[in-house]
């Protein structure tokens, strides 16, 4: 249906990319997201390597579709993981939280194709320089860790600061995000905050309703004091430790106690006291728990109704 560089590159049927989501992103999510033609994606997170190996091979149990590793770059393990991605013929890696570059060279030797999440036109252009076969242009609209620019003014400037593809992340939950992902000169999207509420996805029902339930306003961000902003919903948590890093008095070793476990408490026991539940700002638009299967071709088949609708508005 559509005609778009990053499935002739992957050999997927719809340019949409799962978002590497930190504790959700499992192998159950990605392979039904791989199955509906998209391209799922197994969250590495803080896994160690054997924990990375027993999901992905779990996932080819599941799927014969292309897939991915996000590889989260400040993870104690990222070394055992950049190993076992190689070891398991990992077709395609995504990264974030850091720069891949330390990595990129045996992940491409190995015929790995390696698309980083950016935030920056300099970062793009970096590692587009080193061999990366895309990049994911993530605005400061997406949940978990953030940057500072925003998607719609980011896309085109690093679509123009480089010659590879770029996929659109941040605020994108459905067809008319896509289709304005495509008009910004991106080649794909990626979704996050869409496929908590997938029935694939395996977080705590709580979460589920949180996401639901949401409006236009309901995430905030925390996190600035330590240089790692993070995305959330808001919380008796995300209040709190927002409170605490603006008291001089509380230490950083204090907030990264605090912290330390809450997305877990979240995604696995739904505690919606203490947890800490990321989400992009697009959760107001996130109404109904859909399949995979059924996300996916409701965003492609919007996102073509828009574009062909929006050739009306030209005289």
């Amino acid at each position: 249906m559509f005609n778009s560089k990053i499935c002739d590159l992957l050999g997927i049927e719809y340019p949409i990319f799962q978002g590497g989501m930190a504790w959700v992103a499992d192998a159950q999510l990605a392979a039904a997201v791989s199955n509906a033609g998209g391209l799922g994606i197994i969250a590495a997170m803080n896994m160690d390597g054997e924990m990375l190996r027993s999901e992905i091979r779990k996932l080819k149990t599941l799927t014969d579709k292309p897939f991915g590793v996000n590889v989260m770059l400040m993870s104690p393990y990222a070394e055992q993981v950049s190993d076992v991605v190689i070891q398991e013929n990992v077709p395609v890696l995504t990264t974030g939280a850091g720069n891949p570059l330390l990595y990129m060279k045996k992940w491409l030797a190995a015929g790995i194709k390696v698309i980083p999440v950016v935030a920056s036109v300099a970062l793009a252009q970096m590692v587009a320089k080193r061999g990366a076969s895309a990049v994911i242009a993530e605005g400061g609209e997406s949940g978990g860790h953030i940057g500072e620019a925003n998607t719609l003014p980011l896309v085109p400037q690093v679509v123009d600061g480089i010659d590879i593809p770029v996929i659109a992340a941040g605020g994108i939950a459905d067809g008319r995000g896509m289709a304005a992902a495509f008009m910004l000169g991106a080649e794909g999207v990626q979704l996050g905050t869409r496929f908590l509420v997938a029935k694939e996805c395996n977080i705590h029902d709580n979460y589920k309703q949180k996401v639901l339930k949401a409006n236009d306003t309901g995430t905030m961000v925390s996190g600035r004091r330590s240089g790692h902003p993070v995305r959330a919903l808001k919380s008796p948590f995300a209040r709190a430790y927002a409170e605490m890093e603006k008291n001089p008095d509380v230490s950083d070793g204090q907030l990264d106690e605090y912290g330390a476990g809450a997305l877990r408490r979240a995604v696995v026991d739904g505690d919606t006291e203490k947890g800490s539940f990321l989400c992009g700002q697009v959760a107001g638009l996130v109404k109904r728990e859909q399949t995979c299967k059924e996300i996916i071709e409701e965003i492609v088949a919007e996102a073509a109704t828009v574009i062909k609708n929006a050739a009306t508005r030209l005289k």
